[in-house]
């Protein structure tokens, strides 16, 4: 298991107010691998971190585990690649991120590809809310 690979938490139950939910060195790992997607920006909220890609959020990290937008099409390729929904409290209501596959951490050409993917994805769901 590499240094920057943590296994992911069912939530934040348990969770202390001195625990750190994002490791400086995790988030910096992260924004480094993904820098070829061009402006990535990180922004603290609820305990985590998101990650933007020239402005669009498309990710999140919690406890060092980077999450992930999907929808529905990309949740079946989530699922066959062993990631599971991010569910914050633990409660069994998941929300619309996915546990980036350990081999995407180990490679960033597959980050990338996981990463557009998710962009493509919030891009979709920015532009439905401004539809509406």
């Amino acid at each position: 298991m590499n240094w920057w690979i943590r296994p992911a938490s069912s939530g934040v139950a348990g969770r202390t107010e001195t625990d750190m939910a994002v490791s400086a060195d995790y988030r910096d790992f992260v924004l480094e691998q993904l820098a070829p997607l061009g402006q990535i920006t990180a922004r603290r909220m609820f305990g985590g971190v998101g990650v933007y890609a020239n402005g669009l959020f498309f990710a999140l990290i919690d406890d060092d585990v980077l999450y992930l937008k999907g929808d529905d099409a990309l949740k079946v390729e989530f699922e066959a690649a062993g990631s599971h929904a991010f569910d914050p409290f633990g409660e069994g209501k998941p929300m619309a991120y996915w546990v980036a596959p350990a081999e995407a951490l180990d490679d960033q050409d597959i980050l990338l590809e996981w990463s557009r993917k998710s962009l493509e994805v919030a891009a979709k769901a920015a532009t439905s809310k401004k539809q509406r």
